[in-house]
């Protein structure tokens, strides 16, 4: 059954749909699978529901033999949906076209948790790997009975089971499950296929989302339309300004037609109305007093105030005696490195809608965490937890936007309050202004080198707030925003340093309301480690990836790093280039390497080599091209890979060249695109990509990883180009011109 087929159907059932009305609904096979306990195949009419706190992966198969996969999980654009369903198709023998991947409905799908940190295709790939497997299993032992063929004498092709001796004696998964229901206690330790066998598993198959979206016809989350709908906007103060509601003034919008109803709740006021038009001139005309700001910092005094706010000191990691190795350094290098605050920038702003009637509550969301945005709805609406379903409808962007998902909270009460669902869209100048943004992130690094060139001792120091989603914003609209912990990069400890040490000032404030960005604060902490690897480099007169290759330790990030540079054509030399400090058009090229993940998600090693073309007279710097060695393991889908690599890629060439958070005493400054550039089409660069496939290795993640060395790819390139080390984002053409008159 298709997204629109379960919603016709849910619309018909008073937009309450269960797993069971569903079911019920297209009959056949379900297979539950349970992280905690067995598995279980049972008729779809047995089922009740789909409690929403286990850990469940389901596969429906239909009479007619097409395969329903069921995931908690959901697509923000990675192509995930693509890739499961080529995981199910492959261990359960079907056709890949015959499988339709339902993702995100508590009343349809198990809580798989959040779709973040890169971790799907390893977490949730994997169990739905084993549930396709069981099922496989119990098809064939059911098909031996109905043939009076043993086990292991049966083979399936495209969803049919036939004797080897006698192929001609078949039957298909749709005959085999129209029978009737059944009910078999399993293990959850069915044996999954070889690699060396797969033929759909790591083949280039077109993600099932895309022709939907190049022909227009996408249902995005601001695409969403109910029956007895109402608009509404919420109003507040200047962006981070800490202002509280005093007055509102509802007789200053009584000349603005369809308006339904204000509403105040402590420090938030909503406007509802018949029309979207309507609810936008409400909103812009209603008068709200509001108590004076609390001011902010300067933003030119923005790391000096990040050094200042008292953290939890930890060390993260340490080997040898750094202090006695850095004292006796032939050379001795000391930096710092400063990464200031970053936006989503999702070109459509955040949306959501909901339907509170008294028994129950629908919210349609691009939420990341379709089950605990329906626990938070329901705290919030002092509604039994069970009585809340989130649909997921993505939405025209994310990148870490939708952990949080404030519009769905916003509808929710709004819908409770004048009893009619409710659609909240929120303007542009909202998603800019009340993002949570990447926390700004202060970097300090010492590092030693013997008289030979060698690395003796290196010392690295973080300020940082966390890199986990805020709660929703109503809660709180300005003034300190605490964090519980930090998300950071651990490539540095992947270098065979004798001496090392990394320190976290774990701070449990920010300047400005802050939480995960795509890549969390590795992107950023690579900047800074991957730059001062090159700085020892040029002060070792070595070439850059000769200089990396001498210390890298795991295979895998040896490899990565050579592919990138053959297939980048990488002249070996010390950097800078000879054209540094020139004028015109100078060219240079830089390296980074970075590491995501590790341990039972598996392991992601990236290189990049970026090529740049710096106009020595504006400050402009352009990302020619973008050369990327990637290795995630086992590859589900070269082609939704590359995808992702790409767009990683852009999205961070993006912010290494261009985007910042300003800010001044009264709030955030950023409005629009004009305040908050983002890269054009004209400055994309060529994207070069080499896949390290390890069918030996677990898959691992891709959504984030690419992003991470961009940025100091980038400025080590720039160094190649100018001889100049920028050590701040991002490389703006401003501050580039102005690094290049001071040297």
């Amino acid at each position: 059954m298709t997204r629109a087929a379960a919603r016709d159907l849910e619309r018909d059932n008073g937009w309450q749909l269960s797993r069971r009305s569903f079911l019920k609904a297209t009959g056949g096979l379900v297979v539950a699978f349970s992280l905690s306990g067995p598995m279980r195949i049972l008729a779809a009419p047995s089922r009740q529901g789909v409690a929403a706190d286990t850990l469940d992966s389901w596969l429906h198969i239909a009479p007619d033999g097409k395969v329903t996969l069921y995931t908690g999980k959901v697509d923000l654009g990675t192509g995930i949906q693509t890739a499961f369903g080529q995981i199910a198709a492959e261990e359960l023998d079907v056709p890949f076209q015959m499988l339709t991947v339902v993702q995100g409905d508590t009343a349809l799908t198990v809580d798989q948790g959040a779709t973040n940190g890169s971790v799907s295709i390893a977490t949730a790939g994997a169990q739905i790997r084993k549930v396709a497997a069981e099922a496989r299993g119990a098809l064939l032992a059911l098909a031996a009975d109905r043939l009076g063929v043993p086990v292991d004498q049966l083979r399936v092709q495209d969803g049919v089971v036939s004797s080897m001796s006698d192929p001609a004696r078949q039957v298909s998964y749709g005959q085999l499950v129209a029978a009737g229901g059944f009910a078999l206690q399993l293990t959850g330790d069915a044996t999954t296929k070889n690699p060396a066998d797969y033929t759909i598993v790591g083949q280039p198959f077109g993600r099932v989302d895309i022709p939907a979206k190049m022909a227009g016809t996408f249902e995005y989350v601001q695409n969403v339309r109910v029956p007895g709908m109402l608009h509404a906007r919420v109003v507040r103060p200047a962006p981070e300004s800490g202002a509280s509601v005093l007055s509102v003034d509802q007789g200053s919008i009584s000349d603005v037609p369809g308006i339904v109803q204000i509403v105040t709740r402590d420090n938030w006021v909503g406007i509802v109305a018949q029309r979207e038009e309507q609810a936008i001139r409400a909103a812009q005309q209603l008068q709200v007093t509001w108590s004076d700001p609390v001011p902010l910092p300067s933003y030119d005094q923005l790391f000096s105030v990040v050094r200042a706010i008292p953290g939890d000191d930890q060390t993260l990691s340490e080997s040898g005696n750094v202090d006695a190795a850095l004292s006796g350094a032939a050379t001795l290098l000391s930096a710092t490195y400063e990464f200031p605050p970053q936006a989503h920038g999702m070109i459509g702003p955040s949306c959501a809608v909901a339907d509170v009637r008294s028994d129950g509550a629908t919210v349609w969301s691009g939420t990341q965490y379709p089950v605990g945005l329906a626990r938070e709805v329901a705290t919030r609406l002092n509604m039994p937890s069970d009585s809340v379903h989130v649909i997921y409808v993505e939405g025209s962007g994310c990148y870490g936007r939708y952990s949080t998902d404030d519009a769905a909270i916003d509808a929710a009460y709004l819908s409770q309050t004048v009893g009619q669902p409710v659609r909240v869209q929120w303007m542009r100048a909202d998603e800019h202004g009340w993002d949570h943004f990447s926390p700004a992130m202060l970097f300090d690094i010492r590092g030693g080198l013997d008289g030979n060139g060698n690395v003796i001792g290196w010392d690295y120091e973080v300020w940082s707030a966390s890199h986990v989603a805020q709660p929703y914003l109503g809660d709180q609209t300005g003034g300190p925003w605490t964090s519980p912990r930090f998300v950071g990069d651990d490539t540095q400890t992947s270098y065979g340093f004798p001496n090392l040490r990394l320190v976290l000032h774990a701070q449990p404030t920010s300047v400005l309301r802050h939480g995960n960005l795509r890549s969390l604060g590795a992107m950023m902490s690579t900047f800074a480690s991957e730059s001062f690897i090159d700085e020892l480099a040029a002060a070792a007169g070595a070439d850059p990836v000769q200089f990396r290759l001498g210390y890298l330790t795991d295979p895998r990030a040896i490899d990565v790093l050579i592919a990138a540079a053959q297939q980048s054509g990488w002249d070996a030399r010390p950097s800078p280039g000879s054209s540094a400090g020139g004028s015109g058009e100078l060219t240079g090229r830089g390296v980074s390497v970075a590491k995501l993940g590790g341990g039972p998600n598996g392991t992601t090693w990236i290189a990049t080599i970026a090529e740049v073309a710096v106009d020595a007279a504006t400050g402009k710097v352009r990302a020619t091209r973008m050369t990327v060695a990637h290795d995630c393991g086992l590859i589900i889908n070269p082609d939704g890979l590359g995808n992702q690599i790409e767009g990683n890629v852009i999205q961070s060439t993006s912010r290494a060249l261009l985007e910042e958070v300003k800010f001044d005493e009264s709030g955030v400054l950023i409005k629009d695109w004009r305040d908050y550039p983002i890269i054009t089409f004209p400055d994309v660069p060529e994207v070069d990509i080499v896949l390290l496939d390890h069918p030996d290795a677990p898959a691992s993640g891709a959504g984030e990883s690419a992003t991470i060395p961009t940025v100091a790819a980038i400025g080590n390139a720039i160094f190649d180009a100018t001889g100049v080390r920028l050590r701040r984002a991002p490389f703006s053409a401003d501050r580039v011109k102005v690094a290049l008159s001071t040297t």
